[in-house]
């Protein structure tokens, strides 16, 4: 989920940039665009960076491990093609 920190200040950038006349609305139009950019960000599958950092890290050591058992796989297929051959089944 995105930072309330982060609304908050986009939500102040942007009532920032409502012309002067429109200012005397700035604290309801500040809490509307808080509320639409909340709705808005809830309906979206967000995560945060921290949370993508450690699914990084897993996928990076799920990769290694899909890496090694791939080799021992070979291994062990090399080993059944020799005791074939050797034995002259197929």
């Amino acid at each position: 989920m995105v930072d309330a920190k982060v609304i908050e200040d986009l939500s102040r950038k942007l009532a920032g940039l409502i012309p002067e006349g429109a200012r005397e609305l700035g604290e309801d139009v500040e809490k509307n665009v808080r509320a639409v950019l909340t709705g808005a960000f809830s309906r979206l599958d967000l995560v945060t960076r921290e949370e993508l950092e450690v699914q990084k890290s897993v996928l990076a050591r799920t990769r290694e491990k899909l890496t090694a058992l791939e080799l021992r796989v070979a291994e062990l297929e090399a080993v059944v093609r020799s005791a074939q051959d050797e034995t002259g089944t197929a």
